[in-house]
This record gives structure tokens, C-alpha cells and sequence, in this order.
């Protein structure tokens, strides 16, 4: 089944190397300060490149949101109310038991379906609530001018810090959690060949 057009292919490359980078240059950041030569990369030029792929990383957002929007691909991201617990029940526990029994998956991928209700969630969650809240305190980080002076007597600058790297943290969890998910199609890398040629391997 072809499933992934080409936009959709660029955007998640782009979106998984900008990450990637994001990730590198965060932890050196977190833990090296101007006075020390290096962590993993250096101070300065992590805050160069970390910069730099936040704001391809947005622009690349912004096409992601306007593709799903403009294209039938937004409809795999809505998420109904029928079933919604018990399909969710399903899921998990196919991923923590019936897997592992050989049991069919109860949610397999069709044309209409992409993702079964455990991935919507998650990728709802990621994509729709942790990015955006992401992009919107490293923006306050970037401009610290426009950030709100304190909040119930803390700083805003330091709510915001903590909110970018938690941010940051769930999603790189996702994305780790994402990269294993993907092992487990009909072979452990047809998943991932399927993002690169847009069809998907039926299990």
C-alpha cells in the first residue's frame, strides 16, 4: 500500500535529522557552560547549531500542519470517541502480551487506517501538543524580551527553560520509543524501507 507521499517522506527526514541535532546540541548546552572548551560539542557553536535547527525544524512544522490540513493525510490524526478506551485496551495489550504469543495485530495498517489507536494517541500528543508547546518556548528562550517577567513569583524565563527542556525530553523518549515501534512491521526493517520507498509491507 503506498502510504507515504513524497512530502511526507522529506518532511520526516528533515524532521529526524533536525531532531537529532537538536538533541546533541541540547545536552551540550545542559552541560557545558561558556568557560568550558567542550562536552560533546562546544559551547558556542551548539548554541549556533541548536538555533539553526530549531528554525528549520519549525518551518518544517509549519509544513507538516499545512499538509495534513490540505491533504487527506490529517484524517489518520483524528481521533473519535467510539471505542476509543477499549481500542486503546486492545492495543496495549497486544504490545505487552500478544505479540510476544504470535496473535494476530488487532489493528493491522489499511489505506484508511495508518495508525492503530495506541500510535494516534501518541503521535497526537507529540505532534499537536509537545511540539508545539517545544516551539513556542525555544522561541521564548530565543527572545527572552518577550518572555513574561515572573509568574507567581518565579521567573517566567526559568518556567520557560523547564518547560523547553521537558519538552524536549518527552519527545526525545518518543522518539526512541518510535525508533523500536518500528522494528516490529513485517520484518524488522520494513518499516523503515517503507519510509524511504512510501509503501508499506503488509504483515
Amino acid at each position: 500500500m503506498y502510504l507515504y507521499p513524497k512530502w511526507i517522506r522529506v518532511w520526516h527526514l528533515i524532521n529526524a535529522a533536525m531532531f537529532l541535532i537538536l538533541i546533541v546540541t541540547g545536552i551540550s548546552m545542559q552541560y557545558t557552560d561558556k568557560e568550558n572548551a567542550s562536552y560533546v560539542v562546544g559551547f558556542a557553536k551548539a548554541v549556533k547549531w541548536h538555533n539553526f535547527a530549531a528554525i528549520i525544524l519549525v518551518l518544517n512544522y509549519i509544513i507538516f500542519v499545512t499538509g495534513n490540513l490540505l491533504t487527506n493525510n490529517g484524517r489518520y490524526y483524528r481521533i473519535g470517541r467510539k471505542d476509543f478506551l477499549s481500542n486503546l485496551t486492545k492495543q496495549f495489550n497486544y504490545y505487552s502480551r500478544g505479540m510476544f504469543k504470535g496473535e494476530k495485530h488487532p489493528f493491522p495498517v489499511t489505506e484508511e487506517r495508518k495508525f492503530n489507536p495506541l500510535q494516534k494517541l501518541t503521535y497526537v500528543l507529540a505532534m499537536y501538543v509537545a511540539f508545539p508547546l517545544l516551539i513556542i518556548s525555544g522561541i521564548g528562550l530565543l527572545l527572552p524580551e518577550i518572555t513574561i517577567k515572573t509568574f507567581f513569583g518565579v521567573s517566567g524565563l526559568i518556567l520557560t527553560d523547564i518547560l523547553h527542556i521537558t519538552m524536549g525530553f518527552l519527545l526525545s523518549i518518543f522518539m526512541v520509543i518510535h525508533i523500536y515501534t518500528c522494528t516490529l512491521g513485517a520484518k524488522p526493517t520494513s518499516l523503515f524501507w517503507g519510509m524511504i520507498s512510501g509503501y508499506h509491507r503488509e504483515e
